[in-house]
């Protein structure tokens, strides 16, 4: 934590913002990528996201007031981009609530890059039919392995709350399997 508190003062002093931030972007970009990645399943759909996600980042670290740690306040702004970036993609081509996931699955079935197996493909596609904040949990849990207090601090609901919605989502993805 002490770390985090040492790259936070330089990130937040002028003269070392610079140098702090290359740091940040060092330590943090893997993690933000495979998050992003998730969520919007393109790598060039992730790279424009996350890059997106450093500028917002860098410009509003001086405003950062420690309420929860960065790394959760980095993965909220990250979160966020990622979702406006679906929700642009799904006026874009016109798709209604809910259809965004289903359009995200295609393009990866007809991705040459998708290096997933027919068994990922399915999970994706159910992952697909579950309410956006459905989603968001489980691939954090599954994906990412993240504990509830973490993705508490990140999307701001309560701990028993996510447990409600990962239990829900758990339980449509198996129906959807078993179906298919």
């Amino acid at each position: 934590m002490s770390n985090e508190i040492s790259l936070l003062t330089r990130l937040q002093n002028s003269d070392t913002k610079h140098e702090a931030f290359r740091e940040l972007i060092s330590t943090y970009k893997e993690r933000l990528y495979m998050h992003i990645r998730t969520l919007v399943l393109n790598h060039d759909d992730t790279d424009d996201v996350l890059q997106e996600a450093f500028i917002k980042i860098y410009q509003n670290i001086d405003t950062f007031k420690g309420n929860s740690q960065l790394f959760s306040w980095m993965y909220r702004i990250a979160t966020n981009q990622a979702l406006d970036f679906l929700k642009q993609k799904s006026k874009k081509h016109n798709l209604l609530d809910g259809e965004i996931g289903e359009y995200l699955v295609s393009q990866l079935e007809a991705d040459s890059l998708f290096d997933g197996d027919e068994a990922e493909l399915l999970l994706q596609k159910a992952i697909a039919t579950l309410p956006q904040k459905q989603q968001l949990v489980f691939k954090m849990r599954y994906y990412e392995d993240l504990d509830y207090q973490s993705i508490s601090e990140i999307l701001d609901t309560s701990v028993g709350a996510l447990k409600a919605s990962y239990h829900h989502a758990v339980k449509k993805i198996e129906l959807f399997l078993e179906s298919n």
